[in-house]
């Protein structure tokens, strides 16, 4: 599922080297935390969270079918890298 995921998220962003996504198990469940760059995140939910929705039902789908329970988390975005002094 977490290939399934980077391949969906890394597609629709414009920095996709930034994504990250970090698998955590909790209560037999995994839950991805999906990690992108500040300028990408309004891409990732979409109007009105319309995309993260679909990825989300997407995962469920994906992950009933293989008998697991998975959720997804957009956790706070990557701070932008300090630019340098001088």
């Amino acid at each position: 599922m977490q290939a399934f995921l980077e391949y969906v998220v890394k597609s629709l962003v414009a920095q996709p080297d930034a994504v990250t996504i970090t698998p955590v198990e909790k209560n037999g469940m995994t839950i991805y935390e999906v990690r992108v760059s500040p300028e990408d995140m309004g891409r990732i939910i979409g109007k009105q969270g319309v995309t993260i929705n679909a990825i989300r039902s997407l995962l469920q789908a994906g992950s009933a079918r293989k008998g697991t329970r998975c959720m997804l988390e957009v956790v706070d975005s990557i701070p932008p890298s300090p630019a340098p002094a001088g």
